[in-house]
């Protein structure tokens, strides 16, 4: 088929845009950076709550984003150690910041973020919620938030009840 010069090249100018936006566009969502939103986020070695935890990060930390599938996000792991799994709602897009100085006090965290990140209260919560409810006793709770459960009893558990990664029976 005879067609002109100029419409090749501009056929080819047009693909090679599209390409390159397309390029751009995957290097912005894979360089995207989210923070931590929990007292204590893990990055695992595959997709699932019951994969190895790999990694530990704390509240605010942030994140380096390099792909997302289904309700978890691939992540950069710290001092370039490979790449994790955390679920997304450990993470927000909003960058937390811990100790405002002038220019960043629109984003420091609050007194009432830094309670629900630690999925608890704050002092100050916790004594108004006392003197409105004098008669409840907290030791069951405090006993609760003093619990901790270790990587290997977790990595026993799913063996001793067959489970597999993705949380069915073997």
């Amino acid at each position: 088929m005879n067609t002109p010069n100029g419409f090749h090249f501009r056929w080819r100018q047009l693909l090679i845009m599209a390409v390159a936006l397309s390029l751009l566009m995957a290097q912005a969502v894979a360089s995207q950076m989210m923070s931590v939103q929990v007292k204590s986020g893990q990055a695992r070695k595959s997709p699932t709550f019951l994969g190895p935890v790999i990694a530990d990060f704390a509240y605010g930390d942030r994140v380096q984003i390099l792909t997302q599938q289904g309700a978890w996000y691939q992540v950069a792991l710290p001092s370039g150690k490979g790449q994790g799994w955390m679920h997304m709602s450990a993470l927000t897009e909003k960058k937390i910041v811990l100790k405002a100085g002038a220019k960043d006090v629109s984003q420091a965290a609050s007194s009432d973020e830094l309670a629900l990140a630690g999925k608890g209260f704050n002092k100050q919560v916790e004594n108004q919620y006392r003197t409105r409810n004098p008669n409840l006793d907290f030791r069951q709770i405090d006993q609760m938030e003093a619990l901790t459960v270790s990587q290997a009893e977790i990595q026993g558990f799913i063996q001793d009840g067959r489970l597999t990664a993705k949380g069915g029976a073997q």
